[in-house]
């Protein structure tokens, strides 16, 4: 009996490590991703633009599998069938009749979602662009037949990656879009090597694209879709789940899944829908920069919004979600084993540690803002400046939101993993009224020239209504889980970022950051700017809150953090 508690103390101290291990895991495999993805819209950048009409053609129909998928049933993958495929894992043959059965339906059921939206490619981009040329139409179309068939791969992917995260096999998951990514620069390289690069020319770029541009171009970026999913099946065979085609479906559990599924696919829904909409107004801004000539490269569209989002959302994917990824198994055992009692304290450690990585990188974005978006300006002379500058703008109001949008990440988990998807839902419609209202009076109030703007403006202002409206249902249900202690963290962390943000934009100013001087004189000295400021904030930055002795430091960095001068040591 003596052992009982030995054993039991020795459990608790080693789920903080596996947790850890797990989260690194993640986060590393996360960030080789991001890295590549950053480097990947670099190379798309000088291939066809940041700002120009193709550029907004292909983003559009490159986005819209992605948001479509999402819609339809990102939901139920990413979140409704965790906690079902952690009850089948305890089951006799650890869940390989139940998992045969979920992917043999998504197998079909998404193959024959993919067939009929492709079919419908050109209705669906008429829907989702304004005011666009019958050439830009036309070029679209082809790109969205080719884009569309990811749809497929995507539910492919994420139903092979719960299974292993069920089954606490994270790392896979989070590692298999670095394949994609390696794919596409290899294949946007090769698109350079032989079509040149976009050199700012508007007219011509339309009227002399090739079909053998389309299939590098479109057809790699699905071909890395489907690598991206492919490359899970080796690690689910590891498994030894015996997994077999079984098109038996009675008795896995769809009604059951299905009630909480309707929340879910719900506020995917109407999420998705917004975002389709933004998409849409967005969209008038490629047309309306042809009337300004050669002004018209300063006019932000759909593609470089989405890449100051891409650029914003990385401490998001990496540190936030991450986190939250593994601390939704824990939360979903926690619920299961009837030990409500200590999910606030799990959320609570959760958000303050996540302080550290987000509230640092928000106020970098906003000091590098003007750096970052001329790396991503393209290479033409006469249009890069502009068109950095355009992105940068984009970059630093989207920034605003991050904080918020990482905090309500990871309240909303908490009633995911108590198989409660309505009240999601409910704050997702909450969020989706805001954006809609907000982006509908910009429409009107807004030219087309600025769109572009207002909608990272509404992000970040919709972010932060979220965050609340989570906050309020989960002191409901929790009956609180130090929200004060956690406000206080953000607070305190966020003054010692704005100090090693002043420092930087110090650094930034003698290197011409504020300018157009030497850091926007072409990719190196944007690069050499990034880094130098960068690790001017991150080292003061670093030591703020190591002499402040900040415990949530400690909690974010584990072992490396204790060795660190000024550093807690155990005792």
């Amino acid at each position: 009996m003596a052992s009982e508690p030995l054993a039991e103390r020795a459990a608790a101290s080693a789920a903080p490590v596996k947790r850890n291990r797990a989260v690194a895991l993640m986060a590393s495999g996360t960030l080789v991703s991001r890295v590549l993805g950053f480097v990947r819209t670099f190379l798309l950048a000088i291939a066809i633009g940041s700002v120009s009409s193709v550029a907004d053609a292909f983003e559009k129909a490159n986005t819209v599998p992605t948001i479509i998928f999402m819609l339809l049933a990102g939901g139920i993958f990413n979140v409704v069938l965790v906690p079902q495929l952690i009850k089948a894992s305890k089951a006799a043959d650890r869940g390989g009749s139940y998992t045969s059965k979920l992917i043999t339906l998504t197998v079909v059921v998404m193959g024959i979602i993919t067939a009929l939206l492709t079919l419908a490619s050109p209705w669906i981009l008429r829907a989702l662009s304004s005011g666009w040329s019958p050439e830009l139409l036309h070029i679209g179309t082809i790109f969205t037949y080719w884009c569309m068939p990811q749809v497929f791969f995507y539910g492919l992917y994420a139903v092979l990656g719960q299974v292993l995260n069920a089954h606490g096999r994270f790392g896979a998951y989070m590692w298999a879009p670095v394949a994609n990514n390696v794919l596409q620069l290899i294949l946007l390289g090769a698109f350079i090597l032989i079509f040149q690069g976009y050199h700012g020319a508007p007219a011509t770029q339309l009227r002399d694209w090739s079909t053998a541009q389309t299939v590098l171009l479109a057809g790699g970026a699905t071909l890395g879709i489907a690598v991206q999913a492919l490359v899970l099946i080796w690690p689910l065979r590891k498994l030894g789940l015996r997994l077999r085609a079984d098109f038996s479906w009675r008795g896995i559990g769809l009604k059951h899944v299905g009630k909480m599924a309707a929340w879910t696919l719900a506020a995917m829904i109407i999420g998705n829908l917004t975002n389709l909409y933004f998409g849409k107004l967005v969209s008038a801004a490629t047309e309306a920069r042809k009337s300004m000539g050669a002004a018209g490269a300063s006019v932000p569209g759909e593609a470089a919004l989405n890449i100051s989002q891409l650029i914003t959302v990385l401490p998001h994917s990496i540190f936030a979600l991450s986190l939250a990824t593994v601390l939704f198994n824990e939360l979903s055992h926690a619920f299961t084993d009837r030990r409500q009692h200590e999910v606030g304290a799990m959320l609570n450690k959760g958000l303050r540690t996540t302080a550290v990585p987000i509230m640092f990188f928000t106020v970098g974005f906003i000091v590098l803002a003007g750096p970052l978006g001329r790396l991503f300006g393209g290479t033409a002379a006469a249009t890069a400046n502009d068109a950095g500058a355009a992105i940068g703008i984009l970059i630093a109001l989207t920034a605003l939101g991050l904080p918020a949008k990482s905090y309500t990440f990871f309240l909303q988990r908490t009633f995911y993993a108590q198989e409660d998807t309505r009240t999601p839902m409910l704050i997702q419609s909450g969020y989706a009224v805001l954006g809609l209202a907000l982006a509908t009076a910009a429409s009107f109030l807004v030219p087309a020239t600025q769109i572009a703007y207002a909608l990272a403006i509404i992000y970040a202002v919709t972010n932060v209504a979220q965050a609340l409206l989570a906050h309020w249902a989960v002191k409901r249900r929790l009956g609180g889980y130090g929200a004060v202690s956690v406000m206080d963290a953000y607070i305190r962390i966020g003054v010692m970022a704005a100090f090693s943000g002043a420092a930087g934009a110090v650094v930034l100013w003698f290197m011409g950051g504020f300018d157009f001087g030497f850091a926007w004189n072409g990719y190196g000295p944007a690069i050499l700017s990034i880094v130098a400021t960068g690790l001017t904030m991150g080292v003061i930055y670093l030591f703020l809150l190591r002499f402040a002795h900040v415990s949530e430091l400690e909690d974010f960095m584990g072992p490396l953090a204790r060795r660190l001068p000024g550093g807690p040591r155990r005792r």
